[in-house]
């Protein structure tokens, strides 16, 4: 059998490709999935992507399977790393690491104002995919963008560069980085154009396309082309992309991936015009938050020390912790991993949306108490999305995202509230649908239809 299109979900310890057939007709079909270790640190993505379909045929029970288009998410070979150099921290600086984040990135470090002999020493240290130099409102400031951009070229590192920040800077900036220094430069609107006015996309758009051109000269991925003929994206911004998607078709929303290492967190949502009124800083309309010491498997015993180790064996009576702590292998088999990682999961997903959300501020001053928000302002989404493995999969995973409106105690987070519906992506095909809608907009669509089961458009 040809299938249409499968996508490849290429982590760092197993790959996953997912199989969609009929996609140009109005019924397209998610046929099934398989699975294989990620074979990226054995010199050949390919090892595993093959072994990967060859999975996905003996479950579909096919004697040959074949495919007419590949696409590809990617998280292997340390994901999407870049560090992040703009002027004012909570401005240029903050308004680059959201483009980042948005776009999949992994934030390995971040400088505000004039790049010090310590920070470059950081940067060589990190050796990045790709460096994203801001700095200035458009006709502002301008000598530090300029003075980064030669420092970063006197390193010599040959890292890719992208910059958005004052564009009176762009001709200075191409100078910098010129044919002789041997760095592929990308030159895109300002972050942080002016005052409070945040401009994220174009730059999100340029990472995404920057990495496709990293990923294929990856250690181990360089001959992921043989196998992959279209987009490939980081997997954080795949479930970004389908977001956005999903935002179009429904409105405001939240999405929850609690994975064994981390706890991502997307949202697509406007400020109310209470909120807006009283908000110190911009945010932008879609935003994305990991939470890197809140996973359920790698990082369970942070999560264990937060709740705090008495607390959690009063509230999971009859289990032996230790136990369960000496046998839990990522994927829960039995009754007792099953409570103990569902008490975990919401633990992530509490500590996940506090942290992603705004919170209501009051200030004292000579004329009394004002009321100020700062952070994004959750309270306008009608949905809250479940994906990942925790959310797809564990029993009571509708009833704890339920929850997240009443963990607000104190009433000053801006959460969701009660009224958001609660969706869980069954098929667990987000990220996939994600890269797919960069080509088929409408199959993406009714593909997430059925897996969400709940009517889009």
């Amino acid at each position: 059998m040809i299938v249409d299109v499968m996508v490849a979900e290429i982590g760092s310890t197993t790959t996953v490709v997912n199989a969609f057939h009929q996609i140009n007709t109005k019924d397209p079909v998610f046929l099934g999935q398989g699975q294989a270790p990620t074979s990226v640190l054995d010199g050949d993505v390919r090892i595993g992507l093959r072994s990967a379909v060859d999975d996905l045929r003996s479950r579909l029970e096919m004697n040959t399977l074949d495919y007419g288009e590949m696409l590809a998410t990617s998280s292997a070979a340390g994901g999407l790393k870049m560090t992040v150099h703009g002027l004012v921290y909570d401005m240029t600086a903050r308004a680059a690491k959201e483009a980042a984040l948005g776009a999949g990135a992994i934030i390995h470090y971040v400088t505000a104002g004039k790049l010090r002999r310590t920070d470059l020493a950081k940067i060589k240290e990190i050796k990045p995919n790709l460096i994203l130099l801001a700095g200035g409102v458009d006709f502002g400031e301008r000598d530090t963008a300029i003075y980064n951009a030669e420092m970063i070229r006197g390193m010599d590192l040959k890292t890719p560069v992208i910059y958005a920040g004052n564009i009176e800077n762009q001709e200075e900036i191409k100078l910098i980085f010129d044919e002789e220094s041997g760095v592929k430069l990308y030159i895109v609107d300002n972050v942080y154009p002016k005052i409070d006015d945040l401009n994220v996309e174009p730059a999100r758009r340029v990472i995404q396309n920057a990495f496709e051109e990293h990923i294929i000269h990856a250690p181990g991925m360089e001959h992921v082309r043989d196998m992959v003929n279209g987009p490939i994206i980081p997997t954080p911004g795949a479930v970004m992309e389908a977001t956005k998607l999903l935002y179009e078709c429904i409105g405001d929303l939240i999405v929850l991936d609690v994975g064994g290492a981390t706890t991502d967190l997307h949202s697509v949502t406007e400020d109310s015009d209470e909120i807006s009124r009283i908000l110190i800083s911009p945010e932008p309309k879609a935003k994305r938050t990991v939470e890197g010491d809140l996973g359920v498997y790698v990082n369970m015993k942070n999560i264990i020390d937060a709740i705090g180790r008495e607390k959690l064996e009063a509230e999971l009576t009859g289990l032996d912790l230790e136990q369960i702590l000496q046998t839990y292998q990522a994927i829960p088999k039995t009754a007792a991993e099953f409570r103990f990682v569902e008490r975990l999961t919401r633990e992530a997903v509490f500590r996940a949306v506090e942290r992603h959300a705004g919170k209501i501020r009051y200030v004292y001053g000579p004329s009394g108490r004002t009321t100020l928000a700062e952070g994004k302002d959750l309270t306008q989404v009608k949905y809250i999305v479940g994906t990942g493995g925790a959310l797809t999969r564990l029993p009571h995973r509708v009833e704890i995202m339920k929850a997240i409106a009443g963990s607000n105690t104190n009433g000053l987070s801006l959460l969701p509230g009660q009224h958001a519906k609660i969706l869980v992506d069954n098929d667990y095909i987000m990220a996939s649908l994600g890269v797919l809608s960069k080509k088929y907009r409408d199959a993406a669509i009714q593909l997430m239809e059925k897996s969400l089961d709940y009517r889009l458009v």
